[in-house]
């Protein structure tokens, strides 16, 4: 009798446990925007999917003596499923400081972010050295935190949909299929 019942807990939890799982894996996203702290300088990040584990993200940021805007293509790996991934990427940056003018400059990017589950959160963690061109400083090695909010979501390809069938965009037929090549597609549409 005790075995039965602790059996039966036993594939509770684990099935919970799918569920739960399945869910956070399903919850990736397309666009995100946010905040994002470190080496000195604050300001926003916005992110935005390209390719399948390909992002674009833009950086303005601000310090007290500077403003600058940077553009990053980032290549993502999951470390633990989507929810968990490392990056890593590099791109260029321009900007003003009150002091010397403008400078620009090469940027590489390493980080990890984390998706957190059933909610629209998504943390980062990221190391941004640089080369400067026009600068007093001619490298810069900053370390930054960002939060991002998820504004556009990915669509749900969860483990359950593809087992039931819950897809609404498949095509029951050939007809509708030619009918839905003709429609418009939204901006964040790929």
């Amino acid at each position: 009798m005790m075995f039965w019942k602790a059996l039966r807990h036993t594939v509770l939890a684990a099935s919970t446990g799918l569920l739960v799982t399945t869910a956070a894996q399903a919850q990736k996203y397309r666009t995100a925007a946010g905040i994002r702290v470190g080496g000195g300088q604050y300001g926003l990040t916005v992110q935005q999917k390209i390719f399948e584990k390909t992002t674009l993200e833009g950086l303005g940021l601000v310090s007290s003596r500077e403003v600058s805007a940077t553009v990053l293509a980032e290549r993502h790996f999951g470390i633990l499923g989507p929810s968990l991934n490392y990056y890593f990427g590099a791109g260029g940056h321009v900007g003003n400081h009150k002091d010397t003018g403008a400078f620009g400059g090469a940027d590489v990017l390493v980080g990890a972010e984390y998706k957190i589950a059933l909610s629209p959160i998504v943390l980062s963690v990221d190391f941004k050295p640089s080369v400067e061109f026009g600068s007093d400083d001619w490298a810069r090695f900053p370390t930054a935190f960002s939060v991002r909010y998820i504004l556009v979501k990915e669509k749900n390809t969860s483990l359950i949909n593809r087992i039931f069938g819950n897809d609404k965009n498949k095509p029951k037929s050939k007809e509708k299929t030619k009918s839905k090549s003709n429609t418009r597609r939204g901006l964040f549409d790929f």
